[in-house]
Parts: C-alpha cells; sequence; structure tokens
C-alpha cells in the first residue's frame, strides 16, 4: 500500500528541516512525498534541495493559498492514500506512517482514519494544548465535533468522488472537506488512539481578531453548505469543545 504524503510550504525556512527530518526518519518503506512550494522568497528552496534525494514530486510556483496548493499535490498523488504534513509540524513518531498503513489493510472496508495531535510552543517541543479524539458517528458533527485534520487519512478515490479542498472558504477549507466527506457522505472512518502530530502553534485562522472572525464565517458557511442543522448552536460547541484541550 503507498502512502502520498503532501507538505506545502511557503516561506518555510524555520521549521521546515524539522518537518523533513521527521518525514525522512519514518520507518515505513512505500511513501511518495510531494512538497509544493508557493515561490518561497527566503532560504525555503535551498533547503528543499538539500532534501531533494527524498522528494519525489517537486513544484515551485505562486498559488492561491494553502489549500490550492494541497489540492496540486492531491492532483500529482499516485498513492493509494493521501496524508497532509505542513511544514511547520512534524510526525510525533518514526512509526506513524507504518501504523496509519496497517490500520487500512486490516481494515480495508475504510475510507479514511484520524488520530491524536499535541499543539507544541513555536519555539520548543513544550505541549500546550493535547488534542485527543475519539470514535465517532456522522452526528457528532452536529455537535461540534471534528477530528484533528492534520491526523487525517483519506483513500486517494475519495478526492476523485467527492472533490478536493473548496478554495472559497479560507481556513474553513478543511472543516469543510471533512463536513462533506464525514457527515454529507458519510464515508466510513477509524480513530486510531495514536499521537501523530506535533503541530506548533500560530497558525493562519488564529493570527487576529480579524483572522478569527472570518474563520468563524467560514465556518459557518461551511456547516450551511453541508446542511448541518442549527449551525450557530455547532460553532459553539465546536469552540467549548477546545477548553478541554488545555
Amino acid at each position: 500500500m503507498k502512502i502520498s504524503l503532501i507538505t506545502v510550504v511557503y516561506n518555510g525556512e524555520k521549521f521546515l528541516q524539522d518537518c523533513f527530518n521527521s518525514v525522512i526518519a519514518q520507518t515505513y518503506p512505500n511513501v511518495e512525498y510531494l512538497v509544493i512550494d508557493g515561490a518561497s522568497t527566503d532560504k525555503t528552496l535551498n533547503i528543499i534541495q538539500q532534501n531533494q534525494s527524498h522528494i519525489d514530486y517537486l513544484i515551485s510556483e505562486k498559488d492561491q493559498g494553502l489549500y490550492d496548493a494541497i489540492n496540486k499535490g492531491i492532483q500529482q498523488a499516485t498513492g493509494d492514500i493521501i496524508g497532509i504534513l505542513n511544514a511547520d509540524d512534524k510526525f510525533a513518531t518514526i512509526d506513524v506512517l507504518s501504523s496509519v498503513a496497517e490500520v487500512f489493510m486490516a481494515n480495508p472496508a475504510i475510507n479514511g482514519l484520524y488520530g491524536n495531535l499535541d499543539y507544541i510552543h513555536a519555539t520548543s517541543d513544550k505541549i500546550v494544548r493535547k488534542w485527543r479524539s475519539k470514535p465517532a458517528i456522522p452526528e457528532d458533527m452536529e455537535k461540534g465535533w471534528m477530528p484533528a485534520h492534520p491526523t487525517l487519512y483519506l483513500k486517494r478515490t475519495l478526492f476523485e468522488e467527492y472533490g478536493n479542498y473548496a478554495l472559497d472558504l479560507g481556513t474553513a477549507a478543511d472543516y469543510e472537506l471533512i463536513l462533506r466527506y464525514f457527515y454529507t457522505h458519510k464515508i466510513k472512518t477509524m480513530y486510531m488512539p495514536l499521537l501523530m502530530v506535533k503541530m506548533r502553534v500560530g497558525g493562519v485562522s488564529n493570527q487576529s481578531l480579524k483572522s478569527r472572525y472570518y474563520a468563524f464565517i467560514n465556518d459557518y458557511k461551511a456547516l450551511k453548505r453541508n446542511k448541518v442543522p442549527n449551525p450557530l448552536f455547532v460553532l459553539v460547541r465546536k469552540k467549548l469543545s477546545k477548553l478541554g484541550q488545555f
């Protein structure tokens, strides 16, 4: 079973090598690694060049943002399974992809899996938040639940059948895709109780009050688009669920 792993980066020189190191250290052998660069102007391309032997596909060109770049990676991916590792994040252990492959091979009926995530301080491994997920059903989405997107691995055929990331919803594109797959189309998924990713705090949706406002509006649009009832109630539950992660 081949896993296609996509890393999207733009001016990510600060943490990119850490990300690469965690990919290179993975024990699972059948990995296709795709790096999508948004025409970086810092030392990102130099770092990519130094790791070229571990990269199966590379493109560096301007894009319409994070999710447009991810869509480019999906279009080029040839693996059975597709996952994403952001350029400033890293795998928690060396056997994450081996565990992903084992679960998919042992459960051929599932279309996706997800696990646990730690938010870490931007300049250290100090844990800021712990996102611990659970086995879930589509109705959990009506209560504000969602899996940690960086831990999500999906069969490539899902993108062909149900579409890629929507580019009109800003930072809510991952939430909308999860709603579309988990709630609207009710794909079969499995929770893997494993710490998979260490994610640095400071994502683009949490940088300012203005960005948080737009994130809220786009989350609302994502819920409406997928016909989730009582979207404002869902968003309140979604925000409150984060309190238990600290």
